[in-house]
């Protein structure tokens, strides 16, 4: 193992990536520091930096990592040092190496997992990366119970040799591939199982015991699973975590690094965020990075309402909405179960010792023995947990056809989603009502259907590329451009009058009526979404001590009184 982690460190140094695209070489989070101030970095360089590039950078502080397979260099260095490092002509863009937060049965009978079980699937193979706050060991993450664990490899990119501190990870990873060993007694009277109970665990530590994080080390975690990958069969990997945007995807050091992992032939499942409730906006433009990215899939949540009967099923008002900011791109590319899911507990860890009260519902389809099963479960809500239920079906795909790619994942999610959601939500939470609409920003292509998509035999040649939103003045309506090249462009498989064409792939509620959500002076009207001040104005959802100051991470949210039509 030791040869193997050595190996993975050397080829770190060496994997090339595309160049990244152009533009102001500060990210605007990086202006106006004070000279003294000491601030950590991303820098990204034209070229794969060697020795002569990581010595320039020592000069001004001291360089903690070595990121060559996305052309970066991570340091700290004084703030007064940024305006020489920028006018280097080697260097491409400096950004603040930023803070990510994780993005806080069950589930598995309203997205259809039961009927992949009966046919025998249930992930075994296939090896998910959890990129996270660490996996406890616990005997629903075995074989069997008391057998060999599933969690085959752990790497710590915190370096404080704690397991699960935060508590985060070990719930994403019972939501994955939890096999109910522990809920599996002659008095229980409900299995805790996972949407995949045989995968592989693959667990890259991450984030601390506050679920704080750094964009350098989930970049080194995403690396290590990309050259893992042939080791550990590692086609999944689960992004449960986020952060603002700040720049476009495309020169975003994280997002690099994810489309990195997908043309390598991993899925990456990335969660929204849960910022659906942002007042400017009706919570429209707030999808984290790197969900903002157009490859990776991006899940926004629902809430099952506490029964297997999907019918039932509506919004949730957290949700993050897109389009994203800055690039526009339609996120979420669909949605999944993720209010008040029952997973796995870490003893001890912040999220159990802060939320004593978080134990699994009793409903008629959730009860719990009295000998003690849940103590070793509890519930969290979030995009966060659809995220998991996603990454736990891709899981069962790859089991049934190994060869297929990610793109081909991606597609046959998004056509086979089930589109019957209701056209809007009204949700009561603290005295607050919010009401949802159910267009693509919200649900994008629809609600995870895994019986569906395992029945789909389509094979996509093209790549499944986000489309972008534009907005049109004139008609006061948006439209959707696909990349070219992309699997929805005209006259390819997801063309009009095609197999996959519009009201195939996106359903029938794609967008609300002129003088609604779209009209002039309304989200994308002068002033709104995208005027001067607004979203992304200093001060607001992106701001310091807004959304993303101390203690605004959305842990466990509380149950909704909701309405739909």
């Amino acid at each position: 193992m030791r040869r193997l982690v050595n190996l993975l460190l050397l080829l770190l140094l060496f994997l090339p990536l595309s160049v990244f695209g152009a533009g102001g070489k500060l990210s605007s989070d990086l202006q106006g520091k004070s000279p003294d101030e000491t601030v950590s970095v991303i820098v990204q360089y034209k070229t794969v930096p060697d020795s002569s590039h990581w010595n320039k950078l020592a000069r001004h502080g001291n360089v903690h990592s070595d990121m060559s397979a996305v052309k970066s260099l991570g340091a700290n260095i004084s703030a007064r040092s940024l305006a020489a490092l920028a006018a280097d002509d080697s260097v491409a863009y400096i950004s603040l190496d930023r803070k990510v937060k994780a993005h806080l049965v069950n589930a598995a009978p309203t997205v259809m997992a039961p009927y992949a079980w009966n046919l025998g699937l249930d992930g075994s193979g296939v090896g998910v990366a959890v990129i996270d706050s660490g996996i406890q060991q616990l005997h629903d993450l075995d074989k069997n119970k008391g057998s060999k664990t599933r969690v085959v490899l752990t790497l710590d990119f915190v370096g404080d040799g704690k397991v699960d501190a935060f508590g985060h990870g070990t719930h994403v990873a019972g939501i994955i591939g939890g096999n109910g060993n522990n809920s599996t007694c002659k008095t229980c009277t409900a299995e805790f199982q996972g949407i995949a109970p045989g995968v592989s665990l693959i667990n890259l530590r991450v984030l601390d015991a506050n679920g704080e994080g750094s964009d350098s080390n989930v970049i080194k975690a995403i690396l290590a699973a990309i050259i893992l990958k042939p080791f550990y069969n590692i086609r999944v990997i689960n992004l449960s975590i986020g952060r603002g945007v700040y720049e476009s995807y495309t020169l975003d050091p994280l997002c690099q690094a994810v489309e990195l992992a997908w043309k390598a032939g991993i899925v990456v499942v990335v969660a929204a965020g849960n910022d659906g409730r942002w007042v400017g906006t009706n919570g429209y433009g707030t999808i984290n990075a790197p969900g903002n990215d157009p490859y990776p899939i991006t899940v926004g949540a629902l809430n099952s309402m506490g029964t297997p009967n999907r019918a039932d099923d509506v919004l949730t008002s957290y949700s993050s909405k897109g389009p994203t900011a800055l690039d526009a791109i339609v996120k979420p590319d669909l949605v999944a179960p993720g209010n008040r899911i029952v997973s796995l507990q870490a003893a001890g860890s912040t999220l159990v010792t802060q939320n004593p009260g978080n134990r699994p519902l009793l409903s008629t389809y959730e009860t719990v023995a009295t000998d003690g099963p849940s103590s070793d479960y509890f519930t969290l809500s979030g995009t966060s947990m659809s995220t998991a239920v996603v990454s736990g079906a891709v899981a069962l795909m790859l089991q049934k056809e190994p060869s297929l790619t990610p793109n081909q994942i991606k597609a046959r999610l998004m056509k086979t989603a089930y589109k019957n959601l209701p056209t809007s939500s009204t949700v009561t939470d603290g005295g607050n009502t919010y009401t949802i609409q159910g267009d693509v920003f919200t649900v994008g292509a629809g609600y995870l259907d895994i019986q569906a998509a395992l029945n789909n035999k389509d094979l996509a040649t093209g790549v499944a590329l986000s489309p972008k939103a534009v907005y049109d003045p004139t008609a006061q309506g948006v439209y959707l451009v696909n990349s070219s090249g992309s699997l929805w462009g005209a006259g390819s498989l997801w063309g009009a009058g095609s197999l996959w064409g519009a009201g195939s792939l996106w359903g029938a509620n794609q967008f609300q009526a002129n003088g609604s959500l779209w009209g002039a002076g309304s989200l994308w009207g002068a002033g709104s979404l995208w005027g001067a001040g607004s979203l992304w104005g200093a001060g607001s959802l992106w701001g310091a001590g807004s959304l993303w100051g101390a203690g605004s991470l959305w842990v466990t949210l509380p149950s909704e009184s909701v309405s739909h039509n």
